[in-house]
């Protein structure tokens, strides 16, 4: 489960903006709140988490490198291991030249296993300059591991502490500048360091540029094809039934430098002829391609794979612009699973972009689910909740006072005639 997610020093974000699940003291929608800590090791107190937030703002206003942020993230630390790239994919703020020898920084707080962890690092694209990782197996912070750059006198400064165990000198001789210490001694054999490696390996699921491919939905009805369509029928979209037709791939050539994955995914997408079988009433029923469909229901079939799987593992999934090629009754859907603590039963979690505001409602979310993006005149981005503003009581149409401009986060509009400057 997801805690809290910062990020520095990244495109558009040049100082902290920090995103948080964490519920206020609000007794709305209690029954969505996810409640984790009532054993010991996990924590000293209770956490109340949120199962969902969306994030608004006007277009550039950085939305979208809050989500790239934690993508980045999740890349790094799967990918930096001993065998990772020369190069790490980071970009520091772009309009402020004192940013572009700083590190980017990235830090999560979550629940993995049932403990709470602290995980973050600082880089540039040639070194991890700082890393760190803290634990609360008991209620009591552990200080793990902190990794600092030795600027100075050349050599980096350790601090492993004495919670960890393992051969815990190996992994620090092996963690080459470029490495993660973590992901570096994951891939040599720490069983201690598996569960947070393994919350972004299988727990964080980050949609890249156009979501997911139909075949995670597809390889996910294999395993429980009903789930799916009952999916797609409770969102209305008249489809039946579905057929699966394997095709002989033909000779594809690649780059050289195209990854394994990714060859993997697009022979099994051209392998693949997904059909979708529709039954009108008092007629002949038909089948479709997925292509044939509408823009909307390849969306939705492609999403019900990830939604279900989600729900039943307790994941998060994060998602740019949820709302496109959806109809707001659709977004509504989709995130009200996440609400519901009888389809939710595992603590999964949602946090999405949009520019939906049909669902800027109080019967949808609470003020510290809603989170505003805004750009200043220095281009940097800056993000807050809805529940920073004061006395919300007297509004009842949150979302006639957002386009109002009461919250602001809007796109300034000027006439496109420069005469009348």
């Amino acid at each position: 489960m997801l805690i809290e997610f910062s990020v520095a020093n990244f495109r558009s974000i040049k100082d902290e903006v920090r995103l948080s699940l964490v519920a206020g003291p609000g007794k709305e929608h209690a029954n969505s709140i996810l409640t984790v800590g009532s054993r010991a090791e996990t924590a000293a107190r209770p956490i109340r988490l949120l199962p969902s937030a969306a994030i608004y703002g006007a277009n550039a206003a950085g939305k979208t490198n809050v989500i790239r942020g934690l993508k980045t993230m999740h890349d790094i630390v799967l990918g930096a291991a001993a065998s990772g790239p020369a190069e790490l994919p980071v970009t520091p703020f772009r309009f402020d030249p004192a940013c572009s020898d700083q590190p980017t920084a990235f830090e999560v707080m979550c629940i993995a296993d049932g403990v709470r962890y602290q995980y973050g690092f600082r880089a540039t694209r040639n070194e991890v300059t700082d890393e760190w990782l803290y634990a609360w197996p008991s209620g009591r912070l552990q200080v793990w591991f902190e990794r600092r750059n030795g600027e100075a006198t050349g050599t980096p400064s350790w601090k492993l502490g004495g919670k960890l165990t393992g051969d815990r000198e190996v992994w620090k001789r092996a963690t080459r500048p470029q490495a993660l210490f973590l992901s570096t001694a994951v891939s040599l054999n720490s069983t201690q360091l598996l569960p947070v490696f393994d919350w972004f390996r299988k727990r964080l699921h980050v949609a890249g540029v156009g979501g997911w491919s139909p075949l995670f939905s597809v390889n996910y009805a294999k395993k429980g094809g009903a789930d799916v369509l009952g999916f797609l029928a409770a969102a209305d979209l008249a489809v039946a039934d579905m057929r699966v037709v394997e095709k002989e791939i033909p000779p594809v050539e690649f780059p050289d430098d195209t990854p394994a994955e990714l060859k993997k995914l697009i022979l099994a997408d051209i392998g693949t002829e997904i059909l979708l079988k529709h039954q009108p009433k008092d007629g002949q029923q038909a089948e479709l391609e997925i292509d044939e469909e509408s823009h909307g229901t390849q969306k939705m079939f492609a999403l019900a794979g990830p939604w279900l799987d989600s729900l039943a593992e307790g994941n998060v999934i994060v998602f740019d612009e949820l709302h496109d090629n959806l109809h707001p009754a659709l977004v509504r859907f989709l995130v009200s699973q996440f609400h519901d603590p009888t389809a939710n039963q595992h603590g999964a979690q949602l946090v999405f972009t949009t520019h939906d505001t049909s669902m800027l409602d109080r019967d949808l979310f609470r003020l510290d689910q809603i989170w505003l993006c805004e750009r200043n005149d220095r281009l940097e981005t800056s993000f807050f909740p809805l529940s920073d503003f004061q006395s919300l009581r007297s509004i009842v149409n949150l979302e006639r006072a957002y386009l109002a401009g009461r919250f602001g986060a809007l796109p300034y509009i000027r006439s496109s005639d420069r005469s009348s400057d």
